[in-house]
């Protein structure tokens, strides 16, 4: 088993930033592949960065690259996910989640919601 306990979201203007975390536990955590997946008003969830304990293997979905950054801190069994210039579009609600290959969630985290204002 596998245990995430998220954290960071809220509100925040267009080009603001917000930093989620997620605090993970369990026996075997460390040999899952981490990622972010986000549901947006109406669509469907889908994957928006990915990252090993170890740091490599970074994912980002095209329409975050270059203003999302995912990192690991084993020390605090933590991930995050810094959001720059963050965009409107970009509100929706966030999912920490394990899983035992790129893009796949076995575990999943309680979501957190990021609204971002025009």
């Amino acid at each position: 088993q596998v245990q995430l306990v998220e954290s960071g979201g809220g509100l925040v203007q267009a080009g603001g930033s917000l930093r989620l975390s997620c605090e993970v536990s369990g026996r075997t955590f460390r040999t899952y592949v981490m990622g972010w997946f986000r549901q947006a008003p109406g669509k469907e969830r889908e994957l928006v960065a990915s990252i090993r304990w170890s740091g490599d293997d970074t994912y980002y979905a095209d329409s975050v690259k270059g203003r999302f950054a995912a990192s690991a801190d084993n020390a605090k069994n933590t991930v995050y996910l810094q959001m720059d210039s963050l965009k409107p579009e970009d509100t929706g609600d966030y999912y920490c989640a394990a899983g035992l290959t790129l893009g796949r969630g076995d575990y999943w985290g309680q979501g957190t919601r990021v609204t971002v204002s025009s």
